[in-house]
Parts: structure tokens; sequence; C-alpha cells
């Protein structure tokens, strides 16, 4: 079956096209535009660019690619541009499911199931997964990316996204160099879709540019703007003003109004002033006398939103629950809802075009980046969702903006914005990845690698803007300054490899000046709870974060609280104080917006420099590391850090044990249940605890023939022998006489481990006092010493 009627036309019935597929689409018949592209999607193996207009229906062209992939035995890779689309994507493609074949998306290091992911047919994942899970390629855990025989990159305009643009690119440049699948790259309208098509070596033939008359509506666009004032507070309301001007129109001629705001708060703050307006100018809204409408807004679990419905104003962002957001969904697409307020996730997801679209929010604040401009991708697609087919002959697209923006969103509705490589700004990271991975091995193999970058193209491309003549030197000298730094190595045959810093900086996606950082506190005689915490409060990944003058007090305290005298500023500053509060669970109630944000990307930093100073600094400073990093997340005391080691017991119940008086895992273990059961907890949770806490490890030493007494002059060897009862785990074991280090190894104990340790008589000591001490640097268990002094005469 290629695709075609016996005819030769191009079939316009999915069932036609692909029988076997026929219930895995939505729909019954293709579009004009779906006609179009669906004979080199399914007759070729070519790779295909497709541009077309927001709602000309894209998702098909993904759909079909998939299709053909799966009816040739292969695997199909689904990129999305979101964390949130990959979860619709996953819901919507039980369709999929339901034929036989197995759709998986692919998520954190901790929640990834490799068998899964290797057993599935249809992987969907993030750009930044993909990158991942690419740059682990040769690890058993992340083969299954070894095997995709089809990418489908959703959205590849992404690649002009200021933070994300640069991963998608290396990306996709490395997939077609560990693997060259067939590439089906689909995109809103672009100007310059033919730098894409270079980039992918998709042939002329299956370069499709969709124009606005494949649109299933027409759109009218405009910018409209507002008085900017002192109080941005009052700014938001003099723009939500205006767009309610746009939208009401619209509404009291039953249509429907869509309006893009900048945070989840907005959407909420915004629909509740809505009602109230509404009621004001006495436009005709709401469904209070529809009685089964009003029966099922009962069942909707956010209160603010069940109230908001039945007056016709909604609200929509990714922390809503999922069945809430699927109601809204259905009730906007049934026009139970007249206006809606959402955040930008809508536009990049399900397809719920309106009559009316509101851009209120041009800017929005993010907690790394601070008051931040949505991107002109942005701004494109959610216009695009402007008009209801079917409905509607004519879209309406509104941009509100200041005056001072006016002309720059003139610009991009008349002329559209040309598709950037944002690699070069990036530059120095990602050929670091590419060096740590193996794929760059020499000078040779770095030239390669630029010229399968959009970067290279782009700069061939626009030679001015890009100073094309310099590229190769730029790339040459970003190699150079990785060596200089000791990210990487060079032979005497001008061979490149990864240095231990360059792997780790690769593995945990960190900025180069933050891996110097941290190797510097790697290298400190010393290292401290309050210097891990102010490593990761200065990283360069912090650089952005704002420090807004009314949380300054906020601050103060927090750091106050903790005894902590900081040389660090603003954006930094502000970190640190939350990264205090939160290892005991006091984040003050001005910061509390921004630091679960905040707290997220400190763990990963916090885990990424547990592995900086286990390779650096050896297994007791990695073990301090995994205590805080710890603390930071679960908020408990020094006291009750080493019991959330136990699977199943978070902070309350570390808390709970530790003021039972239970200092360890062993502790809890060698008590029981019936301990824990005195201490407050149920009978079933306690006996899962216990059990729990005995898989850990549990060390004792014997100190065999170990001497009493040494006379001066005199030496004996004697072995000490390190038994672990219980699980399994990597341990550093460290021998210290008269606290001088004598000797330390690392090893994984499930058993015993023999440990020499010689005994000198110094005439220097009246009494040596040896201390066997036992590490973990993967757990928040607090080490396990043990003593013996031995006199000199």
């Amino acid at each position: 079956m290629h695709g075609r009627s016996p005819e030769g036309e191009v079939p316009t019935r999915v069932a036609e096209a692909l029988p076997e597929f026929a219930d895995a689409f939505g729909f019954e018949e293709f579009n004009e535009m779906q006609r179009e592209a669906l004979p080199g999607i399914l007759e070729t193996d070519g790779n295909v660019v497709a541009a077309a207009p927001t709602g000309a229906g894209k998702t098909a062209l993904a759909e079909l690619a998939i299709c053909k992939t799966l009816r040739e035995g292969g695997t199909a890779l689904f990129i999305a541009p979101m964390r949130a689309l990959t979860n619709e994507k996953e819901a919507e493609w039980d369709r999929f499911e339901e034929l036989g074949y197995s759709v998986y998306v692919v998520t954190g290091e901790r929640d990834l199931n490799p068998r899964r992911a290797e057993r599935a047919d249809i992987l969907v994942m993030t750009p930044e997964k993909a990158d991942s899970a690419t740059r682990k390629h040769d690890s058993a855990r992340y083969d299954f990316i070894n095997a995709v025989d089809c990418v489908v990159i959703d959205e590849v305009h992404l690649l002009d996204s200021d933070r994300r643009g640069a991963v998608l690119e290396v990306v996709v440049s490395r997939l077609r160099r560990l693997r060259d699948p067939r590439i089906v790259a689909l995109s809103a309208t672009m100007p310059n879709i033919e730098d894409v098509a270079e980039w992918l070596d998709a042939p002329p033939e299956t370069t499709y540019a969709f124009g606005d008359e494949y649109r299933p509506v027409d759109l009218e666009t405009g910018v409209k703007t507002y008085s900017h004032g002192a109080n941005a507070f009052a700014d938001k309301y003099r723009r939500l003003y205006r767009a309610l001007d746009l939208a009401i129109p619209h509404v009291r001629e039953d249509g429907q109004a869509l309006v893009f705001v900048s945070s989840r708060q907005d959407t909420v703050q915004a629909a509740k002033k809505t009602r109230d307006e509404l009621t004001e100018r006495d436009v005709p809204v709401g469904a209070r006398g529809d009685y089964e409408f009003h029966n099922d807004a009962t069942e909707l679990s956010n209160d603010t939103l069940r109230q908001s419905v039945l007056d016709g104003v909604g609200f929509h962002h990714a922390g809503l629950g999922k069945e809430d957001r699927d109601r809204v969904e259905e009730w906007f697409k049934q026009g139970k809802i007249d206006i809606l307020f959402s955040t930008s996730t809508l536009a990049w997801g399900v397809n719920l075009p309106a009559r009316c679209v509101v851009i209120r929010d041009t800017k929005y604040h993010d907690p790394l980046e601070g008051e931040t401009d949505i991107s002109p991708i942005d701004v494109v697609q959610m216009l695009g969702r402007a008009g209801r087919p079917g409905y509607d002959d004519v879209g309406y697209g509104w941009v509100v903006c200041d005056h001072s923006d006016a002309d720059k969103y003139r610009s991009l509705l008349s002329e559209g914005k040309e598709i950037e490589s944002r690699l070069a700004e990036e530059l120095d990271a990602h050929l670091n990845a590419e060096i740590a991975m193996g794929t760059i091995r020499g000078l040779d193999d770095v030239m390669g690698w630029l010229e399968t970058t959009f970067y290279y193209v782009r700069a061939r491309s626009e030679p001015e803007a890009y100073d094309f003549e310099a590229v190769r030197e730029r790339v040459r000298e970003t190699v150079e300054a990785l060596v200089d730094a000791g990210f990487a190595e060079t032979d005497e045959n001008l061979g490149i490899s990864p240095s231990k810093l360059g792997r780790l900086a690769s593995k945990y996606y960190l900025r180069l000046d933050t891996a110097e950082r941290f190797r510097e506190l790697a290298d400190c005689d010393a290292v401290t709870a309050d210097a891990i915490l102010e490593a990761v409060a200065a990283a360069d990944e912090f650089d952005s974060v704002s420090a807004r003058s009314a949380e300054a007090d906020a601050v103060d305290r927090a750091l106050s609280a903790a005894g902590v005298d900081t040389d660090l500023e603003n954006g930094h500053r502000k970190v640190l104080a939350i990264l205090h509060a939160s290892t005991v669970d006091s984040v003050p109630s001005d910061l509390r917006s921004d630091a679960w944000v905040i707290r997220r990307n400190a763990l990963r930093l916090l885990a990424a420099l547990r592995e900086f100073l286990d390779a650096f600094a050896g297994p007791r400073a990695a073990n301090l590391g995994t205590r805080v990093e710890a603390r930071v997340e679960h908020g408990v005391s020094r006291n009750a850090v080493a019991l959330t080691a136990i699977d199943g017991v978070g902070a309350g119940r570390a808390e709970t044990l530790a003021d039972a008086g239970f200092a360890s895992p062993a502790a809890v273990a060698d008590a029981g249940a019936d301990a824990l059961e005195a201490a407050g907890m149920a009978e079933g949770v306690a006996s899962r605890i216990v059990e729990a806490a005995a898989e850990l490890p549990r060390i004792d030493v014997d100190w065999g023939e170990f001497p009493e007494t040494v006379a001066v002059g005199e030496n004996e060897m004697v072995e000490v022998t390190v038994r672990n009862r219980g699980g399994g785990a990597r341990v550093g074991v460290r021998v210290t006489v008269n606290d001088v280090e004598m000797n330390e190894t690392t090893t994984y104990l499930d058993g015993r481990t023999a440990v020499p340790v010689g005994v000198f008589g110094t005439p220097t000591a009246d009494e040596l006092e040896f201390v066997v001490e036992t590490t973990f640097p993967d757990l928040p268990l607090m080490p396990v010493r043990a003593s013996r002094t031995v006199r000199v005469e």
C-alpha cells in the first residue's frame, strides 16, 4: 500500500491510504494540505520539512510518518516542544495502543523505565530528554535510542528559542550521526524553510511551504497599545481592560475569546476580574440556568474555576488537575465558556481555536531569568489559534503591548520571523558534550560536526550576519579554550579526548563556569555544608534570578536565621537564602513563588556537585554533599536526614523517628515495628519501614588482635575487618591515627573487607588513637566511626 488509489490519485480518506491505521486518526478524510504532503511522506524514505499555519492539520503529517515507520517494523521518536505536550500525546495516542503498538513517554532519570522504552514502538520526548538519552546512548539504560528509525520533530521552529533552540539543534545533528534516521520536521510558517531543509537534507519534492491560503480560517492580526504606568500591578489591569475591549464585541456576537497571560496565577486573577466586568458591562454570558452543566461543574476540583465557568469565564494552565483541564477544554469547544484565560502552554498543545485571540502579556517573570519577553515563536503560535474552522470566516488576533514595543510586534506580524540558530550562544558547552561522548576525537571531527549543524547552514546563508568567514576559527578557538580550562586533553597527534571535568560537566548539563567552580570547591582542604550551598547558589545557572526589592527583608531574615554571612549579591543571594531555608522547611512566604523552581534546579546542581566531590575530593566530601542535598530536598534537620535514606520515609516520618530517638536506619531496623508503632506509626507502615531500613548498610568494625600497647621504635601491621551486615553499598573506608590520615579506599561492600593498619611506636606521642571511619558517598547516612587507643611505652 503506497497511499494512492488504483487511479493514481491521492486518496482523500484515511481508510484508503492506511487501512490498517484508520482508527489511529481522529478524522476520516484528509484536508487539502495533508493530501499534498501524503505521497512524499508515505511513498518516499527521504527527509521531510513541512511548514504550515497553526491549525492547518500538521499533527496528521506526524501521524502519517509514524504509521509508515510502524508498518515497516521500525521505531518512531516524536520530539515535542515541552513536557506538558508529551503527556497529551501519550493520552491522545491511546489509539495506537488499541492497535497493538506501544507508546512510551521518556521522563526524567529517576522515573525512566528502560525496558518499556526498549519495547516501545513510539517514543515521545522533549528536546532536553532526547539530549540526555543521546549523550548516554552507549549505556545499557539508554540503548533504546539507537533503535530509532524515524524522528518526527514537532514545531521545528523551536530552533530559534533562546534557551531550548541549541538543544534541539545538537540533538538532531547527533541523532543523524549516531543513527541517521529519517527526519520529518514540522513547523509553523517560516520564511527561511529552505535553510531548515538544507540542514536536514530534505529534497525539494518533500519540502512543503504551505502558506496562509491553507489556513482553515483567514486571520486578521494587529497590535494594540496601552498607556504604561509606574505600577506593574495596575498595568496588568490596564492591559486586561484593553484585552476585554477587543474580546467582548466578538462575545456579544456569539464568538469566543482566548486570552493569553503570563502566569498561572494571572489566569485566575484575570478570570475573577473579568466576571465582574462582564456583569458591569451587561454582556450576556454564562450558563447558570443550564442544570446539566451546573451539575458537571460541581465535579471540578478547583473551587475558583467551579464558580467562574458558570459565568462563562474559564482559566487553563498546567497546574490544574488533568480532569479539570479536560473539562475546561471540552466546555470551551462546546461554547459553554465564552472567555478563556490561559498560559502559553495551550498555544502549543490542544487545538482549541477561538474567534478572537488576545495576547495580554508580552513579558513574563521567570524565576531563573527575571522579566523576559515572550519569544516571537510563542506570539505566532498563540495568534495562530484565532479562527474556528466550520464556524468563523475570519479569526482575529491581537497583541497588547507598551507603545515602545509596538513596532517590533507590527513587524513580526507583517513580515514573519526567520528561524535563526542559537548554537553560537552555548557553543562551548555543546562542543564539550560532543568531546565527552567521544564523537569528536580530533580537529577534523570538530569541523565535520560543525557542518552538520543548523548554525553552519544559517551562517552560509547569511554570511554577513553570522560572520561566516570566522565561523571555523571561532569553533577552533572554542576547542582550544576547553583544553586550556581542563575540560579536554590533546595528545601529540592532535587527538582530543575528554577529561574527568569535561565528562562531569556534560553529564549534568552544567555551564562550564559552574563546573570550574565545583572543581575549585572539591580542591579545598575542608569542604563544609555552607560552602556546598554557597557554590550552588553562585552557579551561573542562577545568573538571571531576579531579586525584587520587596523580597530583601525575607532574604535577610532567612540568612540571619541560618547564621550565614555571604558575599553573594542580588539573585544569587536570594537563591542562597532559599536553599538554607529549605534545609529546615521554613522558606519565607515572600520567597515561595520562586522557591519551587529554584529548589528544583538547585537539586540538579547539588547532585552534580556531589559527584564532583566524589571524583576530586573523595567519599567523605561526597557523603556531606549527599546529606546537604537530602536536607534541601526534604527540609529536615541534621538529626533526621539519615532517616530519609529509608524507602518510604519522607520529611514528616523522618522527623517523627528522630524525635522518638532513632538516629539511623540501623537503629530503626534493630528496634522493630513495635517500637515504631509506639512512636505513633500505623502497624502496616511501621512494618514496611523496618523492612526498608534493614536493606540499608549496617557497619561494624572487628579490630581482631589489635594491640593495646606498642613499644617505642617498634611497629606492627594489623588487619582490621569492616563488615556490612545490611544491604550492599559503595563505601569509603578511612583510617587515621591522631587525626592524621593513614589510608583511604573506596569499595562496594556487601560483606566484609580487610583494612591493613600499621601500629608504629612513635616517640612523639604517649597515646595513638586509631579511627576507622566508613562513609557512604551515595547515601545520606552519617559516617560510622570506630576507634581504638594504643599506649606507647
